[in-house]
């Protein structure tokens, strides 16, 4: 006779030893058996239950990237005891029924975990926690929200925020301190704008920071002036931001580790499961290290130090391993060579199109560039560059065809953004490993932008996704959080339409550039996870990979573009466990172990945000 454990006896203590079960099976084995006459006398084998094990995810609606540029449809698949893929089941294949516990997905669709290959984390958690100008459609709204903000916040030293944008507010020019003064009471204000690449001041944050008539442009960055004089007029482009940046307050270590979770929330709720943080301090480190020694990060981080000094910092003699049960890593070093087009700081080869006196604010020379790539190259870091312009675009290929010569192996060299490539440039984006970390909501934001920016004749290498990885290139999709939010089925939306919200312009800007929908789910799923050497064991439901996964309310690759542009997570699952769900909502913070489950609903958090 063979006796079966209720689900309940095995669900109630999941990290029970197999021996444990064993024993147990046994035990109510043998009890069965007292008080059975019959069965006593006839003194059977009891032949017991193999060891239960894994979580069973069964009835779903299942679809993953089959590793061959196809996608494969399942319906089941167990996890194992480490929170990895153990088995992929499909229609009609048998199920394991002894294991420890079993979710009914009822049919839901189920998709690999997302993987946003270009974000800023700790600033996607501080725009939650200071102004945020990201909706506005006007200057005078955005001096309206300036005003109430002031308002609310009498005690806070500074007034900061950002995500303000001119273009937004079809404004032929930039902000000026004196529109600021009128809505901040005399306070310090430092507001940065959407792209991180300019900061508008008010004139007690630039006397804050010594900016005057007298203060020079630094390399690299441009104080705009007020017309007919040297007087600064408000708004200072990227290097010229440090001024102003060294002398705001500096956030304290608990203000980083509310910034943290708050970003954890967001990139959740979003089905984002893997990010790489462009630009790690150590003080980020350090806050993403503390959150982990809690038990709190569910968010798998890759880390690009911000500059050589921090990647010493945080690597000492190499990139750091897999910590914290494959949550966190450090792999290499992000650098900046050039600024973005909407300030005018991207590095062009010809003069701007509506500003001719100006090609853009290279961040480094060349020379500087490869001595750069070259120290972080020979302790093995990878190497992440930053170029918007055709011309920077350019430099960093120059400088990857000479440093392969000397650092052989698999490099995987990054061009972060891509955005405006010489056609000529493009092929060179297929030799020596090279990957293009994109974004494809910066094409539905920015196209009319970079129309004014550039002109007609320089547009047919702009955003150029299917070019590039016709060339050969790696194609690793992200956000750029929080410069965009960081929607993924939004940025499929766009890489799969060329169109925005609006769907605007009919066919698409640019279409030959136009993405099938296995190769924008690729970007965001398996060519993220190569871009950061994480292609083994994250991007794909199969065999050996992290059981990060999500459940959403539509089938990506059957949903119209409006449809999948608005698919919502329902949850969020890191590793085998539940890390975010719609109908709790309720953060980041319970442990990532099987332990730290509601022993009544294996699968959920039991702590509270």
């Amino acid at each position: 006779m063979t006796v079966a454990i209720s689900a309940h006896v095995m669900n109630c203590r999941p990290r029970q030893s197999p021996a444990f079960r064993r024993a147990l099976v046994a035990a109510v084995a043998a009890l069965a058996l007292v008080g059975t006459p019959s069965i006593a006398r006839k003194k059977p084998v009891v032949e017991a239950l193999p060891p239960a094990s894994g979580t069973l995810i069964d009835n779903v609606d299942g679809l993953t990237l089959d590793g061959k540029g196809g996608v494969e449809r399942f319906d089941g698949f167990l996890i194992d005891g480490q929170g990895r893929i153990a088995q992929v089941y499909h229609r009609g294949e048998p199920r394991p029924r002894n294991v420890i516990y079993k979710l009914d997905g009822n049919g839901r669709v189920l998709v690999p975990g997302m993987i946003d290959a270009h974000g800023h984390v700790m600033d996607t958690g501080f725009a939650k926690m200071t102004l945020d100008l990201s909706s506005t459609k006007s200057l005078d709204e955005a001096l309206s929200r300036i005003a109430a903000y002031a308002a609310a916040h009498p005690e806070a030293p500074w007034i900061l925020g950002g995500g303000w944008n001119q273009a937004a507010w079809a404004l032929d020019r930039m902000p000026t301190a004196a529109e600021l003064d009128r809505v901040t009471g005399g306070k310090p204000a430092w507001l940065t704008r959407v792209d991180g690449h300019a900061g508008w001041a008010n004139s007690a944050a630039l006397s804050a920071a010594g900016v005057t008539a007298a203060t020079a442009d630094p390399a690299g960055g441009v104080i705009l002036r007020i017309a007919g004089s040297k007087a600064p007029a408000g708004v200072l482009i990227d290097a010229a931001s440090n001024l102003v940046e060294k002398k705001r307050p500096r956030p304290r270590p608990e203000d980083r580790d509310t910034a943290l979770a708050e970003a954890q929330l967001a990139l959740l709720s979003s089905g984002v499961t893997a990010v790489a943080d462009m630009g790690t301090t150590i003080e980020d480190w350090q806050s993403f290290r503390r959150t982990a020694d809690n038990g709190l990060l569910r968010l798998r981080i890759v880390s690009y130090a911000a500059g050589i000094d921090a990647m010493s910092l945080i690597g000492g003699p190499g990139p750091t391993p897999w910590l914290y049960d494959d949550r966190l890593k450090m792999n290499g070093v992000k650098l900046y060579l050039d600024g973005a087009l909407g300030s005018r700081g991207a590095w062009l080869k010809a003069p701007y199109a509506d500003d001719g006196k100006t090609r853009g604010l290279p961040q480094m020379s060349e020379t500087q560039l490869g001595n750069l790539m070259s120290r972080a190259a020979i302790d093995n870091f990878q190497v992440a560059v930053h170029a918007i312009g055709d011309e920077a675009n350019q430099a960093v290929l120059d400088a990857i065809d000479e440093l392969v010569h000397t650092y052989k192996g698999d490099r995987r060299w990054r061009i972060e953004h891509a955005q405006v490539v010489d056609a000529a440039d493009i092929p060179r984006f297929g030799r020596n490993g090279i990957v293009a970390s994109m974004q494809p909501q910066h094409e539905a934001s920015d196209r009319t932008m970079a129309e004014a920016r550039l002109g007609p004749q320089r547009l047919a290498g702009a955003y150029a996704w299917k070019s590039l990885s016709a060339a050969g290139a790696t194609l690793a999709f992200g956000s750029d959080t929080p410069v965009e939010p960081a929607h993924p089925f939004e940025g499929m939306a766009v890489a799969i339409t060329r169109q925005g919200a609006d769907g605007q312009p009919f066919q698409g800007w640019q279409p030959q550039e136009i993405l099938t929908r296995e190769a924008a789910l690729g970007a965001y799923t398996t060519g993220a996870a190569y871009a950061m050497f994480a292609e083994s064991r994250l991007g794909r439901i199969a065999k050996g990979y992290r059981a990060d996964f999500l459940f959403v309310d539509a089938d990506p690759m059957l949903a119209t573009p409006d449809q999948l542009r608005a698919i919502k997570v329902s949850e969020t699952w890191i590793g085998g466990v539940l890390a975010w769900s719609a109908a709790q909502d309720r953060g980041v913070v319970a442990k990532p172990d099987a332990t730290d489950l509601n022993p009544q609903n294996p699968g959920t958090p039991s702590a509270g945000r």
